[in-house]
C-alpha cells in the first residue's frame, strides 16, 4: 500500500499532499497507478472529464479477454486494480498544474480541494489544456489540420519524459495511439521511467536502476542470486569510479533485499492466485456463472455448504 515512501530527495517530502498526481483514470493513468502505489509512492488518479473508452462498446483487442469485455466492467476493474495497489481515487476534473517555486506542481481541479505533487502524470487523451503555463505553449501546443490548437503529441519523449522537471505525460496525449493496450503499456511505461529516475537519485546506475515489479516462485530461486556478497562484487565491478566503496557496498545489500523479497512461496502463490479468480468472479452477474458452471459442480456446492450449516447449528 502506498504511504511514507524514501525514495530520491524530497519525493516523500510533506510538503506535498502527494507524491504523484495522475490525471486520467483511463487504461494508461491506471496502469501507471499501479506501478507507482505498488513501489510505495503516495499516488491520486483525478478521474472526470469525456473518455473516449466509455463510447466503445466493448473491448475485442485487450490481452486477456479472448471474447472481449464489456467496457464499464474493464473500467471496473482497472480502478479496482489501482485502488488496491494504494491508488487513491478522486472523481474530479483537473482544471490546471502549477509548477509550485520550490519544485512540485499545484494541481487544481474543479470541484474539491487542491493538491500539491511532487509528480504529474498527465494522462488524459483529449485535452492538454490543463498543462498550460508549465512550458512556453509554442512548446507545448501545436495547430492541427484544421486550425486549432492542440497539445504537441511530440512534446514528451517515448518514454513520457518532459522539459519540465516532475512532468511527465503518458498515454494518447503522448502520441501511442489510442488502442486502450498499447495506453496501458505505455502507462507502465512510464511509471517505470519515473520509479528509475528515483532510483538513480538513491544512488543507483545502469541497469540497477531500472524498477521491476514481479513476483517469482521460490522453487526457481538460486541461492546465489540472493547472497549479498554475490551483488557486492558485481556492484563493484560496474560501480562508476565517483561512487565510494560504502555506497557501493550499501546499495548493493539493498539490491539484494529487492532481490530475494521477489520470491514467493506455494502456499502463498496459491492463495493471491484464488484471490485474483474470486475477484474476476465478482465482476460477472450471478446468472452468467451459474449459466457457464457445470450442475454437478453447483449441486455439490450447495450441498457442501448445507452441510457445513447443519455442522453450526
Amino acid at each position: 500500500m502506498a504511504g511514507d515512501d524514501d525514495h530520491g530527495g524530497d519525493a516523500g517530502d510533506r510538503s506535498f499532499d502527494t507524491t504523484v498526481a495522475i490525471v486520467g483514470g483511463g487504461p494508461a493513468g491506471c496502469a501507471a497507478g499501479v506501478f507507482t502505489a505498488r513501489d510505495g509512492l503516495e499516488t491520486v488518479i483525478f478521474d472526470r472529464g469525456p473518455s473516449s473508452l466509455r463510447r466503445c462498446a466493448s473491448l475485442e483487442n485487450y490481452l486477456g479477454f479472448p471474447v472481449g469485455v464489456d467496457v464499464e466492467t474493464f473500467l471496473e476493474l482497472a480502478h479496482d486494480h489501482a485502488t488496491r495497489a494504494g491508488c487513491r481515487l478522486r472523481e474530479d476534473l483537473v482544471e490546471s498544474v502549477t509548477a509550485l517555486p520550490d519544485g512540485g506542481f499545484r494541481v487544481d481541479p474543479q470541484d474539491g480541494d487542491p493538491i500539491r505533487a511532487r509528480f504529474v502524470i498527465a494522462a488524459t487523451k483529449y485535452d492538454g489544456e490543463y498543462l498550460r503555463g508549465l512550458d512556453d505553449d509554442d512548446a507545448l501546443f501545436v495547430t492541427d489540420d484544421e486550425g486549432g490548437e492542440r497539445f504537441d503529441r511530440e512534446y514528451p519523449d517515448r518514454r513520457g519524459r518532459t522539459p519540465v522537471d516532475g512532468l511527465y505525460v503518458a498515454g494518447p496525449l503522448a502520441g501511442c495511439g489510442d488502442q486502450a493496450i498499447i495506453a496501458a503499456g505505455h502507462g507502465a511505461t512510464v511509471a517505470r521511467t519515473l520509479l528509475g529516475e528515483l532510483r538513480e537519485a538513491d544512488g543507483f546506475w545502469g541497469h540497477f536502476a531500472e524498477h521491476y515489479d514481479w513476483r517469482r516462485k521460490v522453487e526457481n530461486r538460486r541461492e546465489e542470486w540472493v547472497d549479498p556478497e554475490r551483488w557486492v562484487e558485481r556492484f563493484e565491478a560496474a560501480a562508476p569510479e565517483a561512487v565510494d566503496p560504502a555506497t557501493v557496498r550499501r546499495l548493493a545489500e539493498t539490491y539484494a533485499d529487492e532481490y530475494g523479497g521477489d520470491y514467493v512461496e506455494p502456499d502463498v502463490a496459491d492463495r493471491r492466485a484464488e484471490r485474483g479468480q474470486r475477484r474476476l468472479a465478482a465482476a460477472l452477474e450471478d446468472e452468467i456463472i451459474l449459466d457457464t458452471v457445470d450442475e454437478a459442480a453447483i449441486l455439490e456446492r450447495a450441498n457442501a455448504i448445507e452441510t457445513a450449516d447443519s455442522k453450526t447449528e
